[in-house]
């Protein structure tokens, strides 16, 4: 659910590897909001995804996490934009994907994969998500905010939303919408030899 609290983590883009996205807010804005700041928030983040790990999370895996989400971003959006993804890219989530994902399903009130052993295998499970829906059928869901400062990546399967799920995107969207309707009959109305001058 999207919250006024910039650095509140969103859970709202659709699929875990986009919500990981996310916890860079704004990210091609002048003040970016880093929600991963630290080793404890990466925790907290993993936990919320039912990804934490067996054991305490290092300032290591927080730049681990970082490299791979910048690394989706950029394949992600070069999906949404339909350009060539970028071949670094490609290179550093192969990286991720050489780890060994393994696949442990208990039972008790529903299916639950057993939680990952490392962070490494959290990273895999994430970088296997994202190539899932990036190679499939999926990807024609998936959508960019228009915001210039947000570009933030989210599924759309109806294809009815215009923003992310972000309330200041909309918001933002919907003022600078509703201006230049308004500046557009203004000038409309305007008498001719004021157009002219």
């Amino acid at each position: 659910m999207a919250t006024d609290d910039p650095y509140d983590f969103r859970f709202d883009c659709g699929a875990t590897w986009l919500n990981l996205l996310a916890t860079r807010g704004r990210a091609f804005g002048s003040h970016p909001v880093e929600r991963l700041d630290s080793a404890e928030r990466l925790a907290e983040w993993l936990r919320a995804s039912e990804l934490a790990p067996g054991r305490d999370v290092t300032p290591e895996d927080l730049r681990r996490t970082w490299r791979l989400r910048e690394c989706l971003r950029a394949l992600a959006l070069a999906t949404v934009e339909g350009r060539t993804p970028p071949e670094e890219a490609i290179a550093e989530l192969g990286a991720f994907l050489g780890a060994e994902d393994r696949v442990e399903l208990t039972g008790g009130d529903r299916l639950r994969r057993r939680p990952p052993a490392t962070i490494d295998d959290a990273l895999v499970r994430i970088a296997r998500q994202a190539v899932d829906h990036l190679a499939g059928v999926d990807r024609d869901g998936l959508k960019a905010c228009p915001e210039d400062d947000c570009r933030g990546v989210f599924t759309d399967p109806a294809g009815r939303r215009r923003w992310c799920p972000s309330p200041s995107c909309a918001s933002r969207g919907r003022v600078r919408a509703h201006r230049a309707r308004l500046a557009a009959s203004q000038a409309a109305a305007a008498p001719a030899e004021l157009r002219r001058s």
